[in-house]
């Protein structure tokens, strides 16, 4: 049994790595300052013995005795990181330091969740780990994708120069249940517009372009890296390569849902990417990762979950 952190772990993503790292054995510490997480994510989980909740916001130093942490802390949607840019900012910057000096006293293995936002508006397409990026750092979304390069940067300075163990997951698109209401992610977006029978919005032309991870598939991918041998160290794409429009995505929420709703069209937000599909081929050759789930599968779950949720 390892004694295993997860920050953020009452969000979307850190509630379902509690659950998958229970369902294996493991002694489990979430933590999380609940800006975005939910108590309701891990109320199922309370009840084992070997799961503990601990309220921290991680700008603030942590002492624990752990094996391994999951570093997923941060607001992940732009409604909630530009909420707050600052505070955005110091959760990767100042939470990574704060993990990263725990990893090196704890001699802990240490995992830092980060994001395909690396890569901003890219000219790469799709998009490889070895690609630099294209991000504007004066832009409105620049406190989440600078706060977490920056946080890359640390991991592998402590790597250089502490020989810790890390690893560095980049996570593109991810859905399925407990994604909050009103995250403003597109997958939720529409869900909630069609399951309300109110038109759905798309930005731009409808044209750009995502690719879309179900939940159960990306924990899979993450566990499967913390698990490598300490010479994987990242940073390794985890996403979907199927690449969808956002009009597509659109229409399908509408056929599943059997809603009404009609497309209406919004301008696009400031530095929003018009591309977004990982290459995993790094993903394939050192973990044998590939994603299992399809769309129309990974949605009729979240769907479903949004039902319950509206109480429709």
């Amino acid at each position: 049994m390892k004694k295993i952190l997860v920050t953020g772990g009452a969000g979307f993503l850190g509630s379902h790595l509690c659950e998958r790292l229970l369902a294996r054995g493991d002694d489990v510490v979430c933590v999380d300052n609940f800006f975005t997480g939910q108590r309701k994510n891990v109320a199922h989980l309370m009840s084992n013995p070997y799961f503990e909740v601990m309220r921290h916001d991680i700008t603030f130093p942590l002492y624990v005795e752990v094996d391994e942490i999951y570093n997923l802390a941060c607001p992940a949607s732009p409604v909630h990181y530009q909420f707050d840019p600052v505070q955005t900012t110091k959760t990767s910057v100042l939470g990574a330091i704060n993990m990263l000096g725990l990893a090196r006293r704890t001699k802990a293995k240490i995992l830092q969740a980060s994001t395909s936002e690396i890569y901003g508006d890219p000219e790469v397409h799709p998009q490889t780990e070895d690609y630099w990026g294209r991000v504007n750092v004066q832009g409105p979304r620049a406190c989440y994708d600078e706060g977490k390069r920056c946080a890359e940067t640390l991991f592998f300075d402590y790597n250089r120069q502490h020989n810790l163990r890390i690893k560095v997951m980049r996570i593109f698109n991810t859905y399925g249940p407990r994604m909050h209401p009103n995250d403003g992610r597109v997958v939720s977006n529409f869900i909630v517009q069609a399951l309300r029978g109110e038109p759905i919005t798309l930005y731009g032309t409808g044209d750009q372009t995502r690719s879309f991870c179900y939940v159960d598939d990306l924990i899979e991918g993450m566990v499967k890296l913390m698990d490598s041998p300490d010479e994987v160290t990242g940073p390794i794409n985890i996403g979907n390569p199927v690449e969808f429009t956002m009009k597509e995505l659109a229409e399908k929420v509408i056929r599943l849902t059997g809603a009404g709703s009609e497309l209406v069209h919004k301008p696009l937000p400031q530095d929003d990417p018009r591309q977004r599909q990982p290459n995993i081929s790094l993903a394939r050759e050192k973990l044998g990762w590939q994603p299992n789930v399809m769309l129309d599968e990974g949605l009729a779950h979240t769907i479903a979950y949004f039902k319950s949720e509206l109480n429709l």
